[in-house]
């Protein structure tokens, strides 16, 4: 049975599915990367995909799922930092991105270094989309034009989320490209990584699926204020119901062709906020028991996916 682990966007709301995956890891025994054979993710997920597959230069997971959750836990309101300037300057994210990408960039430099693609000890799939030749691009870790581009690179640009960051500039495959945020068309890459994997394991017939979801949005979008929005009112609210829309997408085609081998674990978010940029101490901890409250809610799923991984 081969195994794919897909992982959501959701900003600083990562920290749910890398505190999951750390509880895996400790009732396994097993890396992450040890435990699939293709790790998916988009925006916040692909940085934690990406993180799984490093390798310590050892032939070793440089990074456990302990580890990846510090990102968010100690350098989150570094990476989602405003200066007065900045916060004055981008009206809110309407007239520039809300944030500068400085930060982003020097927490991924140094948690990936120099590393590529290619280097990683599980393959990788990590969605962005090219805003000059207007289509998806899924970053593959086995392709040989995408074994070269750096870690880096493309953990800023599958997190390059509209309004938050500006575009990453990329060298892909001999050609500079414009990456955004995945998330814009498929925050979660379960049904990708499923396809995918169908073509790398030729003749394989069993899969078994894991999707991470990072919170599942529940504040309603009243119609009374909705009514009368524009473009600036409809923006932010736009961005999280697409982000959200799609993953419900990818959750019900995903039930409809894998079935019991596909495995969803997602939270509502009843105690942290919704908000993908939200770093602050209060809600990290609150990040942080919506991560236990989803262990406990699927205490029986997680049992049986344990064992299925360390079979």
């Amino acid at each position: 049975m081969k195994k794919i682990l897909s992982i959501d966007g959701g900003g600083i709301r990562g920290l749910i599915p890398a505190l999951v995956l750390a509880e895996i890891e400790a009732r396994t025994g097993r890396a992450i990367a040890d435990c699939f054979d293709l790790i998916a993710g988009t925006s916040t997920g692909g940085i934690l995909a990406l993180g799984f597959a490093k390798d310590d230069g050892n032939g070793k997971p440089q990074y456990s799922a302990g580890d990846l959750a510090g990102i968010y836990q100690s350098r989150g309101r570094e990476i989602f930092a405003r200066s007065l300037w900045k916060g004055a300057s981008s009206v809110g994210g309407l007239m520039d991105e809300r944030y500068s990408h400085k930060g982003l960039e020097k927490v991924l430099e140094e948690y990936f270094g120099d590393d590529e693609l290619g280097s990683g000890l599980t393959r990788t799939l990590i969605a962005s989309y090219d805003i000059q030749n207007r289509e998806p691009l899924f970053l593959k870790s086995w392709r040989e034009e995408h074994r070269s581009v750096p870690m880096k690179h493309a953990a800023r640009a599958t997190s390059a989320a509209p309004t938050y960051f500006e575009p990453a500039l990329v060298p892909v495959g001999g050609a500079t490209r414009a990456l955004i945020d995945g998330g814009v068309f498929i925050n979660s890459p379960a049904v990708s990584a499923y396809a995918e994997a169908r073509k790398i394991f030729r003749g394989e017939e069993d899969f078994l699926v894991l999707s991470l979801g990072t919170g599942q949005l529940i504040r309603p979008i009243p119609f009374a204020e909705a009514r009368d929005w524009g473009k600036a009112g409809w923006l932010a609210p736009l961005l999280s119901c697409m982000f959200d829309g799609v993953s419900d997408a990818a959750d019900y085609q995903m039930r409809m062709l894998a079935g019991e081998n596909y495995i969803r674990l997602q939270t509502d978010l009843s105690i942290a906020s919704d908000d993908m940029d939200n770093a602050t101490r209060g809600n990290i901890e609150n990040l942080k028991a919506e991560a236990k409250k989803l262990i406990r809610t699927h205490k029986t799923e997680i049992e049986t996916l344990c064992r299925l991984l360390e079979s």
